[in-house]
């Protein structure tokens, strides 16, 4: 291995390092904050035990999961066990353990961060927005450095130890299995108790959000800990790790024909920039006094995408690395911008996409839903534009620079729309515990001035939160294109070892091909319905819940002194429901892969692939969006638009907030990962379905 490329990984290594570091000095920052408020640390400690009970038992039941699935990957991946040397299956089977150990790692760290951080935000309140916000802001940022850091860390680690593609992408198929059982589970886990809570408590009773008289309410704030924090970590680690991998499959496949290593090392250095950058990005975050919580976070994300850009124009220059590549890269992580705009255009409360949807609520909750889809769709034109547009750019760019080239840009452009990911998932976590932090003030009778500030906050974390998912659901849509060209490379490498002949294309006249590209493109719907039926199942066991206690517990409805509800019954239907339903919709989706397969081969596996990508990105931006401008749409008329809080537009908002829980929380943001552990399983079973399908 020459040296200049053992420099790249052991920088990689080393940077990692130091965001653990700055995390752990941020975590020490946000634990010594002030926390005086003993009902606010009665109720912190519920949903901190709560979040932590269904982690440990969402972790039991996915590593049963995951040590069954090491067990087949050992005995037929790469090859049957009995056809291969016995250190390459063992390789690969070690590798997808070490990525689920890495993505469960990150979850847990999140959650421990976020359910100190929110009880800490509440407090600061008192003194004011800046406080709260660096609290939030921090707390947020502790997950943003250890979730990158770790998948630096981990993919540089196994490339150094195995030299292997194929191990890489074990590990990332075990980062992706596991981030989709964990965003679907903490997905159905946080909207059953949040959709249970508003229609019983807003709708039914016209409580206000947070009342301590729900017996809802814990469960809901417990659930924006497993499914907004922990089953983002997951999410967003997954997408890292995989876009890394598919840049460094066809990287490694180029240096290979090259007698080199400069791409390889070009991906390891632009990795550990954007990690650096974002640590930079996170150290310089501010707000004034007075100041707008929507613009600090989003003038950090800019500082961090200035830093990377000049950063790698200046690694490129310096190490001789090909400019056209640095300009796939640049072209990724502006798209990604734009699309970020896109999304803060149709779900923040200022833009007219959100106050018309607010308007319509006035006629009732029909009109609500139908504008609300409406424009959800409509949004997901510029996003998947944008998606289009970044790959042909990217493509036409590098395809001067040879066979192979083309492809390399596109998974480069991925690297360059995630480079950014620290800061994304800092913004991204922000939210949750901001919205925790709001819960808390109200149930610690903090008073109105406190609750102003953090629905400021909340509002901020909102609208930031439905740009990153557009943001984490673009970079997908490149890391898959590129994880179909990482596809093609192993089924190539392995049809060359064979005498076959190579995939040029998919020919979508081909019926095989055909096949697969409609079974492909129903996957994501029958995964959505699945998730969401899951939902409604849990939610409807919870409501019925709720009404019993409010019927039978005396003075709960009044708000009798001494008198509590049972949260934690709501909090195992919560727990119950998303472990019996967080499986199925994960499993039909790889046995779908696997049967298309060996039904039709590698060229139905590409058609298949196709569609999937395609119907996931249109399904999973038209939810994401639609669920957060519903969000927004209900808290601009509860901040006094339209009649305000108890009027029948706000009835009619929550309902459509309702319909969009499910929708941007745990449908929309699980699709990217489903389709990430297709593209996966794909290329890992790239070998048998070569040689082994029907037709």
């Amino acid at each position: 291995m020459p040296v200049g490329h053992q420099i790249f990984l052991v920088a990689s290594v080393v940077i990692s390092l130091l965001s653990f570091g700055f995390a752990g000095w941020l975590y020490a920052w946000v634990k010594k904050q002030p926390q005086t408020n003993a009902r606010i640390s009665e109720v912190g400690g519920l949903i901190r035990s709560g979040a932590n009970t269904f982690l440990a038992k969402e972790y039991v039941a996915l590593a049963k999961f995951a040590g069954v699935a090491a067990v087949l990957i050992f005995l037929f991946l790469p090859t049957p066990v009995w056809k291969n040397e016995i250190s390459q299956n063992l390789t690969m089977a070690l590798a997808y353990i070490a990525g689920t150990v890495f993505s469960a790692i990150a979850g847990k760290i999140g959650i421990q961060v976020a359910t100190i951080a929110n009880m800490k935000t509440a407090e600061a309140a008192k003194k004011g927005i800046r406080p709260a916000f660096m609290s939030g802001f921090r707390g947020g940022a502790v997950m943003g450095l250890a979730v990158v850091g770790a998948s630096l860390l981990g993919v540089s680690l196994v490339f150094y130890i195995t030299g292997n593609t194929a191990a890489l992408l074990g590990f990332s198929f075990g980062a992706s299995s596991l981030a989709l059982f964990a965003k679907a589970g903490g997905g159905i886990f946080t909207k059953t108790a949040d959709i249970s809570a508003d229609l019983c408590g807003k709708v039914e009773l016209g409580i206000p959000e947070d009342d301590p008289r729900n017996p809802a309410v814990i469960a809901d704030n417990v659930g924006d800990n497993v499914g907004d924090v922990a089953g983002m970590g997951a999410d967003l680690f997954d997408s890292n790790v995989a876009s890394m991998t598919a840049a460094l499959v066809i990287a490694a496949t180029l240096d290979k024909a090259a007698g080199g290593k400069l791409n390889v090392s070009m991906v390891f250095c632009y990795a550990a920039i954007g990690l650096l950058a974002s640590i930079f990005g996170i150290a310089t975050a501010r707000i004034g006094k007075k100041g707008n919580p929507t613009r600090a976070l989003n003038s950090s994300t800019y500082v961090t995408t200035a830093v990377f850009g000049v950063l790698t124009a200046i690694a490129t220059w310096a190490f001789d690395f090909e400019w056209r590549i640095w300009g796939a890269t640049a072209i990724g992580l502006v798209v990604g911008v734009l699309i970020g705009i896109t999304t803060d255009f149709f779900t923040n409360d200022d833009k007219k996409p959100v106050r018309n949807v607010a308007k319509a609520s006035e006629s009732g909750p029909a009109f609500t839903i139908l504008s609300g889809i409406s424009y959800g769709f409509v949004s997901a034109l510029p996003a998947l534009a944008g998606i289009g547009i970044s790959a042909l750019s990217a493509y036409k760019i590098c395809e001067p620079l040879g066979d192979g080239y083309a492809m390399f840009g596109i998974s480069m452009a991925a690297v360059g729309m995630l480079s950014i990911v620290g800061m994304i998932i800092s913004n991204d976590a922000y939210g949750p515990i901001v919205d925790n932090a709001r819960g808390l003030a109200e149930m610690g009778d903090l008073g109105e001035d406190v609750l102003e500030i953090t629905d400021t906050l909340d509002s901020a974390g909102n609208t930031v939160k439905a740009i990153t998912k557009g943001f984490a659901i673009g970079a997908a849509g490149l890391t898959v294109i590129a994880l179909l060209g990482a596809f093609v490379s192993e089924v190539n490498v392995i049809a060359t070892e064979l005498g076959m002949q190579l995939i040029k294309v998919f020919d979508i006249m081909n019926p095989t091909v055909f096949f697969g590209l409609l079974v492909g493109s129903a996957i994501p719907a029958l995964f959505s319905a699945m998730l969401m039926l899951g939902v409604d199942k849990n939610a409807q066991r919870m409501v019925a819940e709720i009404r019993r206690q409010f019927s039978e517990i005396p003075g709960l409805k009044e708000g009798r002194e001494g008198v509590s509800p049972e949260y934690d019954k709501c909090i195992e239907i919560a727990t119950h429901g998303a472990l019996r339903e967080l499986i199925p919709a994960g499993l039909v989706a790889i046995i779908a892969t696997i049967c298309v397969g060996f039904i039709g081969g590698v060229q139905a596996v590409g058609g298949f692939l196709t569609g999937n990508i395609v119907s996931g990105l249109l399904l999973a931006l038209f939810m994401s969006n639609s669920g957060g401008l519903w969000d927004n749409a209900k808290k601009y008329i509860e901040a006094g638009a339209h009649g305000g809080k108890g009027s029948d537009a706000h009835k009619a908002a929550v309902v459509g907030d309702t319909v969009g829980d499910p929708f941007k929380d745990t449908a929309g943001p699980s699709i990217n990962t489903q389709i990430t552990v297709v593209s996966l399983v794909s290329s890992l079973m790239s070998t048998l379905f070569l040689t082994l399908s029907l037709f």
